[in-house]
Order: structure tokens, then C-alpha cells, then sequence
């Protein structure tokens, strides 16, 4: 995987191991984990940074402590944290958990919502959140269709919506989910606002600084009727 992600262009990848009740993984496995996956990666001659992190099903932000949820801060920023939006239902408490997550002065980035099945009924759910600070990201399996047709449909109702900031691939094994993100490019359809969601947004995420501003729309050019 780690071979693939480099020869596809990726130079810093998060490492999100699920945490929540069926993967209670803690931050001492994932920052083990990493630093030993790091070593195997130099010795590889694989040219491919991994970063800390973890994806935080939303039951787990209330019972971990802070310094834990710290310590699994997307791409090693304690300042942003991934949170596993769910595949169905709406949580009544949804905002009340992330608003907490933002009060303690982290920004939830909620993983996957294209995929929810009240999102995909109605992509507008998520503006309130949106607009509180929480930050969206799509799955490149869901925008290039792999995952199904309501997937890519929301996924692209979201980017046109301007509710959706950056990309990942949420790859699990070398056979599930390529790991690579060039396939965002020609899903897309706008070079610009596909590096925004692959290198944009990341990169300010990675070096904690200001996210950078979502690029203008193309306009659209007419042809005259003669």
C-alpha cells in the first residue's frame, strides 16, 4: 500500500485506524505502530511520510480523555480530529458532540458523510455543521464511483454545494479501496479544486496553517449562435 500511495504522487499519508468499540485502539498502538512502519518504509527505500492519527466513532469523543483525543489529531495536529460519521441515522446530539469537539479548540473533520443515507437524501444536512467550522471528507472511491451511484451522486452534490473540503482514500488493505488519489483529478472534473481537496487542504492541515480558500468556479464559456 505504501508503494502504491508513493507511485501515485502521495509524500505524507495518515495513518486513521478506527477507534470505537469493536477497535478499541489506543494512541500507544497507532504511534508504535507508526514509528515501526516508518523504519520498515526507510529500509524499503519507499519515499512516504506516515503520520499519526485515528478515525473517532462519535460515542468515543465523550469517553476518551482529552490528551487521548489529542494524541490521534489527523496527520499528528492535535487541532483536528477525524470523526466516523455514521452509514445510517442522524444523531439528535450530532451537533452538541462536534460543538464540544470545537469548544475544546479542535475542528472535527467528519469522514465519509456522502455515504449516509439521510445525507444522500438530503446533502443540506450538513450545512449547519459546515458553517459551525466542521470540515467534510469524501472518500475518492465514492467521487470516481467505485462505491456506488448514491455515493458518487452526494459526493458531488456536496462539492458543488461547498460542503466538502478534502479527499482521502479511506484504503483498509491493497485490495480494498486503492490508495491512490489521482483518480480525484478526472472525477472532479476542475484541476484546481481537485488539488484544493487532495494537497489544498491537507498540506494546511498537515503544517497547521490557514486552509486555504476553496478556488473559484471556472466560468462556464457560451458560443454564439450565428
Amino acid at each position: 500500500m505504501a508503494r502504491a500511495a508513493s507511485q501515485d504522487g502521495t509524500e505524507i499519508l495518515a495513518a486513521t485506524p478506527h477507534v470505537r468499540e469493536d477497535y478499541p485502539t489506543s494512541a500507544d498502538t497507532v504511534e508504535g505502530l507508526v514509528a515501526a512502519l516508518e523504519s520498515e518504509l526507510a529500509a524499503a527505500g519507499i519515499p512516504l511520510e506516515v503520520r499519526t492519527g485515528g478515525e473517532i466513532a462519535l460515542d468515543r469523543l465523550a469517553e476518551l480523555p482529552p490528551e487521548e483525543l489529542a494524541r490521534f489529531g489527523l496527520a499528528g495536529n492535535p487541532r483536528y480530529l477525524l470523526v466516523e460519521f455514521p452509514y445510517y441515522g442522524w444523531p439528535l446530539d450530532l451537533a452538541f458532540r462536534l460543538g464540544r469537539l470545537q469548544a475544546s479548540g479542535v475542528t472535527p473533520v467528519l469522514a465519509h458523510p456522502e455515504r449516509n443515507f439521510e445525507v444522500q437524501e438530503k446533502p443540506e444536512l450538513l450545512r449547519p455543521l459546515v458553517e459551525s467550522g466542521a470540515l467534510v471528507q469524501l472518500t475518492a472511491a465514492s467521487l470516481d464511483g467505485r462505491i456506488g451511484r448514491r455515493s458518487r451522486a452526494t459526493a458531488r452534490a456536496l462539492l458543488e454545494l461547498a460542503l466538502a473540503h478534502l479527499a482521502a482514500s479511506d484504503a483498509h488493505a491493497p485490495d480494498v479501496r486503492s490508495i491512490g488519489l489521482s483518480s480525484v483529478a478526472s472525477a472532479v472534473g476542475d484541476p484546481e479544486l481537485a488539488r484544493w481537496l487532495v494537497e489544498g487542504v491537507p498540506r494546511a492541515i498537515v503544517e497547521d496553517g490557514a486552509l486555504p480558500a476553496r478556488p473559484a468556479k471556472p466560468r462556464r464559456r457560451f458560443s454564439r449562435r450565428r
